[in-house]
């Protein structure tokens, strides 16, 4: 049995989920998203109480059947509510910073433009349904309400130009460690 399977999603408040066969919605706040459950897996929205005594809505998940696959696809759909409930309430941000000499960005319209050291700059068309601010020259936030669409925009600016490991040029994630090499010795 799978310990994050097992776990039910509890809905925040001021957040809506319904359940319409496989189909699962929710609306929050920030918005609303939507997300098909596997055949494999149902769904349902129960009440429980909790320690002090209140009720509060949670989104319990089982697998259909006893398949080896039923029991992989069962964790993962829980998941994917889960971070659904997190988005429409209080949304996912990912920050990323720039590091080299002359690099930087900024906001035209709808379109990020990047300096990193090219002969040219870099355009980037930010998708809908995500928002990019940037707070410096050289310091980005990707937020948004869907956590696959902003680790993807995030990731894709990144992919523009990584960190090199001699002098830690290009961009990273601001949490991230780059392991610096040695140059070369003569």
């Amino acid at each position: 049995m799978s310990r994050i399977g097992k776990s039910p999603v509890s809905i925040p408040d001021g957040v809506e989920v319904q359940i319409n066969g496989q189909d699962l919605t929710a609306k929050g706040k920030l918005g609303d998203l939507a997300l098909h459950i596997h055949d494999e897996v149902s769904a349902k929205i129960e009440e429980v109480a909790n320690d002090e005594g209140k009720t509060s809505k949670v989104v319990i998940l089982e697998p259909k059947s006893k398949s080896k696959f039923a029991q992989q696809i069962w964790p993962t759909m829980r998941t994917l509510v889960h971070n659904i409930c997190v988005g429409v309430s209080e949304g996912y941000d990912k920050k990323l910073e720039i590091h080299g000499v002359g690099y930087r960005a900024n906001l035209q319209g709808n379109d990020l433009v990047l300096a990193l050291g090219f002969s040219h700059e870099v355009r980037y068309s930010v998708p809908q349904g995500v928002k990019v601010d940037v707070e410096k020259q050289t310091k980005l936030k990707v937020s948004g309400i869907d956590k696959q669409l902003v680790g993807e925009v995030a990731a894709k600016i990144r992919a523009f130009k990584k960190p090199e490991p001699y002098k830690g040029k290009g961009i990273r994630y601001a949490d991230e460690y780059i392991v610096r090499k040695e140059g070369k010795k003569k």
